[in-house]
């Protein structure tokens, strides 16, 4: 018998590994977390199908996603990432995630990790919603909008609420899987 699977990933084979083995696992590694506040921030008005095609694209140009090396980022660096076309060549996007990086690590700073202070939002624990369909998940919450806030208040940039709210649900500090979906209850 196959496995219920949330509806978005239905038919892609990437798509479906994505949501049967990441997609709103709680993350509470600061690397991993990094990496997909980055894609997400690469992701806004784009498909995440897009960005998950390139992904490895985007591990290998931005250096594994080593936040202290992207803070450091020279122009040599960003002309180089503008000429890439295995990645979103975004020059806002490019420069919002040098910003992003230097932002991470004042968070860190601040909190000793991000995850510290990500989590802090949801007291440590998933928010397990109960939607039977994906389509009924919000793509934004007053929650993800007050974390959108205050990320943008820290200096961080393409974070608005929506993209906040799929790295809530990408990093399982919401838990939108369907309740039917095989991975609901093991998440």
């Amino acid at each position: 018998m196959e496995k219920h699977r949330c509806g978005w990933c239905l038919g892609d084979d990437l798509y479906e590994a994505y949501h049967d083995y990441e997609w709103g696992v709680p993350v509470k590694d600061d690397d991993t977390l990094f990496e997909f506040l980055i894609l997400e921030s690469f992701q806004a008005g784009l498909s995440w199908i897009t960005i998950l095609r390139k992904r490895e694209n985007f591990r290998k140009a931005f250096d594994n996603f080593d936040y202290k090396k992207i803070a450091a980022y020279d122009q040599n660096k960003i002309n180089a990432l503008l000429q890439d076309s295995g990645i979103v060549r975004n020059k806002l996007k490019i420069h919002a995630t040098i910003t992003n990086a230097q932002a991470f690590m004042e968070v860190r700073r601040e909190f000793g990790t991000f995850s510290d202070y990500i989590w802090g939002f949801v007291d440590g624990k998933p928010i397990k919603n109960t939607f039977k369909s994906y389509r009924e998940a919000p793509a934004n919450t007053a929650l993800s909008d007050a974390i959108s806030k205050d990320l943008k208040k820290r200096g961080f940039k393409f974070v608005g609420s929506t993209v906040v709210y799929a790295h809530m649900q990408a990093t399982g500090m919401v838990n939108d899987h369907e309740t039917q979906c095989f991975r609901y209850h093991e998440v």
